[in-house]
């Protein structure tokens, strides 16, 4: 009788939010963080795959890459797996390899770092802007020496870096460009889109992202040789595409020119892409709304509300990062997270910073103090709901709850 009236006591317990109320939402109507759009269009585009049978790389796959190479104005764009996929064979159809360095920003998700180590180069970090959160430019030309090969910018949160030193440095010193674009499908700086500025731009369609494939990336470039060792790297090293393989202008066999990888993008994933891009202007239109919402809402909490788009730039609205004031607000950032959940809204943290992870700390001897924007960031930041899903009545349950949270610490 003891254990099942301390369940029952549990269980009433997390009824409850942080201050002993009724949350916002109910348990059963928890708001998933970065849920994304899905509409009939691409529900029934699946439905056509399998019906047909190909639901491997084929020729929805190969729509998709034109239709992106598209909207990017890029010459080529070669769909793969996940964005990782796409940093990854970035990294080693440049020749990037053992003894080169890339520069890039503590931060990031893992998955930037982890594409450098896998190429078998060495990540060097530089800290980042506390305004912008993206990398500083004035400190990327310290770290740069011989073995520098690469700089891989990250365009945080849908925010463009400051492209014009970057490129400029990168020029001075015969420096590859790589842009992760993962945050920024639509952001543009000076009149150019993401994906422009560096050898090669690569993009994200995993689910909490702009458009979504479930799982999925591409990478775009207008350098032909390097498209081609992509398209093959990605697919086993293998000299033709499986889908053309077995096509109706008869069989073709392959040679295997490369020790490859499987990082290619199945009709499956594309048949959800294809139509996720016909409505990205509308999307980024519904997260510009919620975005100046929220600032309008949260505008005299204890928090540091992401800085407006730098002039003569589009950004892409992916992450919603406020800046808790821990010291006027008297809690740190991981109680406002709890208290969240309590409410029954779900949350993100973009990011903590990569040198403050075990195993880069370990490996590289990265060690606290060394990035300290980047850390001040890590500290304070956390990411609300901003997904062209929410309707108002979601935005308006996260502006509750977020206010009421403030507002009681």
């Amino acid at each position: 009788m003891k254990c099942a009236g301390n369940k029952k006591s549990m269980n009433k317990r997390s009824l409850l939010a942080i201050d002993g109320g009724k949350p916002v939402r109910s348990k059963n109507d928890f708001m998933v963080f970065g849920s994304p759009p899905i509409e009939e269009a691409e529900i029934e585009e699946v439905v056509q795959c399998m019906r047909s049978r190909w639901i491997g790389t084929g020729p929805r796959a190969h729509q998709f890459e034109e239709d992106f190479a598209l909207y990017k104005e890029k010459r080529f764009a070669i769909a793969v797996n996940s964005c990782t996929a796409a940093l990854h064979l970035s990294m080693l159809a440049s020749g990037i390899g053992p003894g080169d360095e890339v520069i890039t920003t503590p931060m990031t998700f893992c998955a930037t770092v982890n594409a450098i180590i896998h190429s078998g180069a060495t990540p060097v970090l530089v800290d980042c802007d506390r305004t912008t959160m993206n990398i500083s430019p004035e400190q990327i030309e310290e770290k740069i020496n011989g073995r520098t090969k690469a700089i891989l910018v990250v365009h945080f949160a849908g925010r463009c870096c400051d492209m014009d030193p970057i490129l400029s440095i990168a020029k001075s010193y015969n420096l590859m460009v790589i842009e992760d674009c993962a945050h920024a499908v639509e952001s543009e700086y000076h009149g150019k889109k993401t994906g422009n500025f560096g050898d090669l731009g690569c993009f994200s369609f995993y689910v909490t992202k702009n458009i979504v494939t479930g799982e999925g990336g591409m990478v775009v470039t207008d350098d032909e040789r390097i498209a081609s060792k992509i398209k093959v790297l990605g697919l086993h090293g293998m000299s033709k595409d499986a889908w053309k393989r077995f096509s109706d202008d008869g069989y073709k066999h392959y040679e295997v020119v490369f020790a490859g990888f499987k990082y290619n993008m199945p009709d499956l994933q594309a048949a959800i892409g294809i139509h996720q891009l016909k409505r990205v202007e509308r999307y980024w239109q519904r997260r510009h709304e919620i975005w100046g919402i929220y600032n309008r809402e949260f505008a005299s909490l204890p928090c540091v509300l992401p800085a407006d788009p730098e002039p003569d730039t589009r950004h892409a609205y992916h992450l919603y990062t406020p800046l808790i004031d821990i010291e006027k607000l008297g809690k740190n950032r991981d109680w406002v997270l709890n208290a969240l959940t309590a409410e029954n809204v779900g949350t993100g943290v973009h990011y903590i910073p990569i040198h403050r992870h075990p195993y880069y700390r370990k490996t590289f001897g990265w060690r606290k103090g060394q990035f300290p924007n980047a850390e001040w960031i890590g500290e304070r930041t956390i990411s609300l709901p901003i997904s062209p899903a929410l309707s108002d009545n979601d935005v308006d349950d996260v502006m509750r709850a977020f206010t009421k949270i403030m507002r009681i610490a």
